[in-house]
């Protein structure tokens, strides 16, 4: 068994290869991680969803850790990250749009989306919040047999 930490371009890695991560987030004395849809740029890590509790705990407390895992067999590497959150409209969400549709991931929870941002099935009570974490600080781990 062979464990250490991965590199900055090994977990830039993972991040660009997996397309779903866990966002935890704190407010008001509470902890919530929830599993989430994302696409990165090198940067950024670009999400959407609708208004709830972790938009609410996100818009009261901007500061995030993220984190994905990437198993193969019983290999396994782990990236957690550190970063902002910040909402994106207009062009700013249309890139995320793009971004999210690119790295396969063409549905806006019970809806999918254009790249020009219309919506062409059940579209819910509220819109979707489109958001982005800047990555301040991250760190990986891996383990091979």
């Amino acid at each position: 068994m062979n464990t250490g930490e991965l590199t900055r371009e090994q977990i830039d890695s993972v991040f660009y290869r997996q397309t779903v991560g866990r966002i935890g987030c704190h407010a008001a004395g509470r902890t919530y991680i929830v599993p989430i849809t994302y696409a990165y740029d090198g940067e950024f890590i670009y999400c959407h969803s609708l208004p709830g509790m972790k938009i609410s705990m996100m818009r009261e407390n901007p500061n995030i850790c993220f984190e994905v895992e990437e198993v193969d067999k019983r290999d396994w590497r782990t990236v957690i990250a550190w970063g902002t959150y910040h909402e994106l409209e207009g062009e700013a969400a249309a890139k995320a749009i793009r971004l999210l549709i690119k790295q396969n991931i063409p549905y806006l929870t019970n809806q999918i989306v254009t790249p020009t941002g219309k919506h062409r099935t059940h579209q819910p009570k509220e819109s979707p919040v489109f958001f982005r974490i800047r990555v301040i600080d991250c760190t990986g781990r891996f383990e091979r047999y």
